[in-house]
């Protein structure tokens, strides 16, 4: 009420803006110095490998380059890795830089690469150069390092390598009648107590031991990565999002929304427990290395562990984006904290098998889907995504059948139906014969700029109905996706074995697939499905993700353009109906939230700092700035 007893209006608008480079110098401050103060709302980190551990304790021009790249980069922690390749520190040389880090108020922790190299344990038999972790000398040599090192630091992170492909006589013996994937998640996680947890804990008592997963998370039950073992047995889970470069065969095929799934996915499952994300500098193109520092943060990661320190000491184009952005990023760090970004549930229980649904949940957020992975089925949500996955529940067909009692909306694949006995039984649900198996092929899609080819799980024949999405094979018209009711079917295939091994790929996507290459009628589809049927709030080309956080009914959100040209999208908010529409230039991201003030106003404070310096009406198209 104002003075004169009249009602306060308040105007709630709608308020763009896009996130642009502020140098930190404008505050008077450096970036060491702010990152400090900010760090617990977003730390930022560096790993040095064994080798860059050893030349900062030996050589002096290169300890001042670390130096002055920890000021450049704000960073306020720094991983010492003790061992790499058969090339193991010496402790002196580990207390040594260990010291002169803390001096200057850096942040240390311990690391270790379990990789093979020199006469340190027993080199797999298999395509990658792991261990072969069922040979003694392996689990004998990696104790010894373990326990020589686990003294000098009060934390200690075991990198991504905690895994095995060996195929050796001595492997297959011990596997007996099990699996491969089942035999070594079994042994690693009985070696991950008895060569790391307990040496290191025997050694220095109250010692955090850190378990850092990668991020090809459709393969991790394949090589030893158990999701349910180690997150109970270590005190802490990073986290690797290092997606890189989405169009080149060098590291995969992997989609920058990968980054966001492997963090989110690990982070229900680890709890408290779950602690900063890993990205780094390979194959990363101008404007990549930035990317995974937003989506990790979207994600919520609290830290961010840039590798490796070489690279960050020799720069990249995204570096100056990062620091100029670090307040951006902080605030938002902050915000997801409290306001986690949301969407529709993708069921993954831990250690599930893909079948031809790998990495499915990356390329649909690179429709503007907002998917959220999950590991326990979401009972409430009204609408559930179930990729193949989801047939590990044992309780499945129970969870279904409710659901679809309380009238959820669900999403299911053909690979679901393939691999779950009773999946057959929702076919007839969406018309389509249960009599279906697995041959993927790829017929095209028609849209008006030429055809282009699409993975299909199976040669659905249909006639098609109103709201189908169909595929040419010839004369024949086949099933892409179809909603009946509160079930859609959608019929895609990713990868098979036989796609890794056609190019000799093992962890990461193999090809790219022409499901980003969609036109808008299509993306309205899928997006209508996964909207429960109604319209869905976000329209636009591909490779614009969507990420509405928690407080939906508002319609705060960001929305990434991976693209290189800038793209036109509009947007619906739950609060007033009304579509608007604006352009977000090329691999730009902005920030889209209501607000109580007038456009006049400054911006809103958000997780009680302010995130955006410019603001811009949204009747006003959005140009770099």
């Amino acid at each position: 009420m104002d003075g004169k007893g009249g009602a306060t209006v308040l105007r709630r608008v709608l308020v763009v803006a896009v996130w642009v480079a502020v140098a930190n110098a404008a505050s008077g401050q450096t970036l060491l110095e702010t990152a400090r103060e900010r760090a617990s709302d977003l730390r930022l980190a560096s790993y040095a490998t064994s080798h860059q551990v050893e030349r900062m304790a030996t050589d002096a021009d290169f300890r001042a380059a670390v130096w002055k790249a920890i000021e450049r980069m704000g960073i306020t922690k720094l991983c010492l890795e003790v061992y790499r390749g058969g090339h193991t520190v010496p402790p002196e040389q580990l207390i040594q830089v260990r010291d002169w880090l803390l001096e200057r108020n850096i942040s240390v922790v311990g690391g270790i690469a379990t990789v093979p190299g020199g006469d340190v344990g027993v080199r797999q038999e298999g395509p990658l150069g792991w261990f072969n972790w069922q040979n003694e000398k392996t689990q004998r040599d990696l104790e010894r390092i373990i326990r020589a090192s686990a003294p000098i630091f009060d934390t200690f992170i075991v990198d991504d390598f905690l895994c095995t492909g060996d195929v050796s006589a001595e492997s297959e013996q011990a596997k007996g009648d099990h699996s491969w994937g089942q035999y070594r998640r079994e042994l690693l996680t009985e070696l991950a107590q008895s060569i790391f947890l307990r040496p290191a804990r025997e050694v220095h008592p109250g010692i955090t031991m850190i378990v850092k997963y990668p991020q090809w998370y459709d393969r991790f039950h394949l090589f030893g990565y158990d999701t349910v073992t180690f997150p109970r047995l270590f005190d802490q889970v990073w986290v690797g999002t290092e997606t890189r470069g989405r169009n080149t065969q060098r590291f995969g095929f992997v989609q920058p929304y990968e980054g966001f799934v492997n963090y989110r996915w690990l982070a229900g499952i680890a709890g408290e427990k779950i602690g900063g994300a890993w990205f780094d500098h390979g194959d990363c193109a101008e404007h990549d290395f930035l990317d995974q520092a937003y989506t990790s943060v979207l994600a919520g990661a609290p830290e961010l562990v840039f590798f490796n320190l070489g690279d960050v000491v020799a720069g990249h184009p995204d570096h100056a984006k990062v620091a100029n952005q670090f307040g951006r990023l902080a605030d938002l760090a902050a915000f997801v904290r409290e306001h986690p970004v949301t969407g529709v549930p993708a069921y993954k229980p831990p250690n599930s098998d893909p079948a031809g649904d790998m990495y499915l949940m990356d390329f649909l957020g690179m429709l503007g889907i907002p998917l959220v992975p999950v590991h326990e089925f979401p009972h409430d949500a009204p609408v559930i995504f179930l990729p193949a996955q989801a047939a590990a529940d044992p309780k499945l067909y129970d969870h279904v059948k409710k659901a679809r009692a309380r009238g959820r909306h669900l999403i299911l694949t053909t690979n679901l139906l393939i691999a779950w006995p009773q999946g057959r039984e929702l076919a007839s649900v969406v018309g389509i014969d249960p009599d279906f198996a697995s041959a993927p092929l790829r017929p095209t899609y028609r849209t008006e700029d030429g055809d282009i080819e699409i993975d299909l799980e199976s040669p659905i024949e249909i006639t098609p109905r109103t709201g189908d999405v169909v595929c040419a094979d010839g004369a024949r018209q086949l099933l892409l996706l179809r909603t009946a009711g509160n079930v859609s079917l959608l019929n895609t295939h990713t990868y098979s074995q036989a796609d890794f091994d056609a190019v000799g790929e093992v962890l990461l996507c193999p090809r790219p697939l022409g499901l980003l290459s969609l036109d808008e009628r299509a993306l309205t589809t899928f997006r209508t499905a996964f909207a429960g049927g109604t319209p869905p709030a976000f329209s636009g080309p591909a490779c614009v993700t969507y990420h509405p956080f928690a407080d939906a009914s508002r319609g705060d959100c960001v929305l990434q353009n991976f693209n290189d040209r800038a793209v036109e999208v509009s947007l619906t908010l739950a609060h007033d109906g009304v579509r608007r529409t604006f352009t977000i230039p090329p691999r730009e991201r902005c920030l889209l939230y209501t607000s109580d003030a007038a456009d006049e106003e400054d911006s809103v404070d958000l997780g009680g700092r302010r995130i955006i310096k410019k603001k811009i009406s949204i009747k006003d198209k959005i140009h770099k700035t």
